[in-house]
């Protein structure tokens, strides 16, 4: 059964950094394009990043130039780095395996100005 599992959320301040992590079992990861997504309360879920299996990355307006996403296939995890951090990032990020559709539990990062 496939499982992702993500980690790295937590409190920042504006500006910070944090890093994401999302672990995947049972599936043949290295084929699979990844992607970040968040829910911010009240508000849809909205893709953040996807990265393919070649390791490209495509990106949200709002995250350009300040979150990175990037895969390691020998370690099944794919990363989001996430720097320059604004309140409106707080959210519930989700990893999710864009070919077979599952979906990790989340992890909270939240903003404080």
């Amino acid at each position: 059964q496939v499982q992702l599992v993500e980690s790295g959320g937590g409190l920042v301040q504006a500006g910070g950094s944090l890093r994401l992590s999302c672990a995947a079992s049972g599936s043949i990861f290295r084929l699979n394009p990844m992607a970040w997504y968040r829910q911010a309360p009240g508000k849809q879920r909205e893709l953040v990043a996807s990265i393919g299996s070649g390791g490209s990355g495509n990106y949200a307006d709002s995250v350009k130039g300040r979150f990175t996403i990037s895969r390691d296939n020998a370690k099944n995890t794919v990363y989001l780095q996430m720097n320059s951090l604004k309140p409106e990032d707080t959210a519930v990020y989700y990893c999710n395996d864009m070919r077979m559709g599952y979906w990790g539990k989340g992890t909270l990062v939240t903003v404080s100005s």
